[in-house]
């Protein structure tokens, strides 16, 4: 297993908002747009699942597996051509703030770990930044 992670992000948020929003993936509607539509197409999500076809990899499934509230989500890919964890892992900073970190764990063949750890770090960086500059309201 190969493990990437985000850089730690400031959320304008309390904790609890951004723990509910996330936990609840039929909320993600706010990210469509945020991406670029060339990249990222037929966003579908339900309270537990989201799934998104990326472009140039195709179709890409997560679900919920695990929710620790109010600091972390577990996701695990049930549609990739890498399978994959995410965790969204949060801790409070003030009582309007919190810090925002995402890890990947995913099973990686060392033969073309070299060709997608580049775009792989790229878009979890790009997840990270997105997550964090939306309206949990």
């Amino acid at each position: 297993m190969s493990t990437f992670e985000s850089s730690v992000k400031i959320v304008e948020y309390p904790q609890e908002k951004v723990y509910a929003t996330l936990s609840d993936l039929s909320n993600l509607g706010k990210l469509e747009g945020k991406f670029p539509e060339d990249k990222f197409k037929d966003f579908e999500f339900s309270a537990d699942s989201v799934s998104i076809n990326v472009q140039p990899v195709g179709k890409v499934a997560m679900n919920i597996v695990e929710r620790e509230e109010p600091k972390c989500i577990k996701y695990e890919a049930t549609q990739s051509l890498i399978p994959f964890n995410l965790w969204v892992q949060l801790l409070p900073v003030t009582e309007t703030t919190c810090k925002m970190k995402l890890t990947i764990k995913a099973d990686i063949n060392p033969f073309i770990k070299g060709m997608v750890s580049g775009p792989l770090n790229e878009g979890l960086e790009k997840l990270a930044e997105t997550l964090a500059s939306i309206q949990y309201e």
